[in-house]
């Protein structure tokens, strides 16, 4: 069987560090994300798989030449134009020829879902798609999803208020479809699977779905895509703490690194304090400067004595002066912060 893996999106809410690089080419734990999502899709039995391509697809094409990522064969479906949720699922599956029952993917989840029960579930209700659902405490960032005992789902609310949403699970981004459904599908123009498709499932009484208690995380804010690192950090994942810091990283004798991934290339000086946060390839945290629970983005620089904390996100080539602080926000891609005129220092 095959999956169909959504990346075509532009990743706003992690800006400034998808202006350079796609989302799920961002790395985690120095990996790219595609890699941990793919991998886990490997580990289930599935071979191949569609990269829905919409948003610099070429840094996809570019890391892969071979057409093969953690040991899953990839065909690129480039959309001429964004096509939505929907849309790019059936373009993507089209474009790859698929005819039979496929798996939908969001690139930008990571989980440890156990896809062959929501496979057997799927083929024990007999209908024509399965969503995997996920509890969280606060349901109205997501689509949420009520459902009958047997796992009929009997509605599909697009992000409702805290307050009115009915249930606490969420639609976990991960579905099984019948090749059937692709019909269900405009084609031509931007289709949402979570307003017009599943919503017509629901009513033909041909939409279940699971609850699976598992880990899950969509990375797709900077607090999200720190914590997807931390997670693996601490072990949440595997059981095990993970070393952070990669073996061609520099960190001098005097430096304090805590529960931080330090990319390839990656300088951080004597008396430099890092904790809980993730120093991407080519950055320099220079002697005596604090960042604490912060992205310093590829080739950034923190200046002696500055301090960056509070989910402050640094895009590549930005330059963070000696003794100023970034509290939380962004800096730009080859943004300078030095204090001088003309600067936001």
């Amino acid at each position: 069987m095959k999956a169909v893996v959504l990346v075509g999106g532009f990743g706003t809410r992690l800006r400034p560090l998808t202006l350079t690089t796609p989302k799920q080419m961002l790395p985690i734990l120095h990996r790219p994300m595609i890699e941990h999502v793919l991998e886990h899709l490997r580990s289930h039995g599935i071979e191949e798989a569609v990269l829905s391509l919409g948003y610099k697809p070429d840094a996809f094409a570019d890391a892969y030449p071979d057409g093969v990522c953690a040991g899953v064969k990839l065909h690129y479906a480039i959309e001429p134009d964004p096509l939505d949720t929907a849309g790019a699922i059936r373009f993507a599956a089209l474009d790859a020829g698929i005819a039979e029952r496929f798996v939908v993917v969001n690139g930008d989840v990571l989980t440890d879902l156990d896809l062959g029960r929501l496979l057997a579930f799927h083929d024990e209700h007999g209908g024509e798609g399965t969503i995997a659902l996920h509890q969280v405490d606060d349901p109205s960032a997501f689509g949420v999803v009520p459902t009958e005992e047997d796992g009929r789902v009997v509605a599909f609310v697009e992000k409702p208020p805290r307050d009115e949403a009915p249930t606490d699970l969420i639609n976990a981004g991960t579905y099984v479809l019948e090749a059937s459904v692709l019909d269900r599908i405009a084609a031509g123009r931007k289709v949402s699977i979570e307003r017009e498709v599943f919503p017509a499932m629901v009513g033909d009484g041909v939409l279940y779905a699971s609850p699976g208690d598992t880990y899950w995380i969509d990375t797709g804010t900077p607090t999200k895509y720190l914590q997807a690192q931390m997670d693996l950090l601490r072990g949440l994942r595997t059981g095990e703490k993970i070393e952070g810091a990669h073996p061609d990283a520099e960190i001098a004798e005097g430096a304090t690194v805590l529960r931080t991934v330090v990319d390839p290339g990656a300088v951080i000086e004597a008396g430099a304090t890092v904790k809980g946060s993730v120093v991407m390839a080519g950055a320099r945290i220079e002697a005596d400067a604090v960042v604490e629970r912060a992205i310093v983005g590829p080739r950034a620089v923190v200046g002696a004595r500055a301090r960056v904390d509070d989910v402050a996100v640094l895009g590549a080539d930005s330059v963070v002066g000696h003794d100023l602080r970034v509290s939380g926000g962004t800096v730009g891609v080859g943004e300078r912060l030095d204090g001088e005129p003309g600067s936001r220092g």
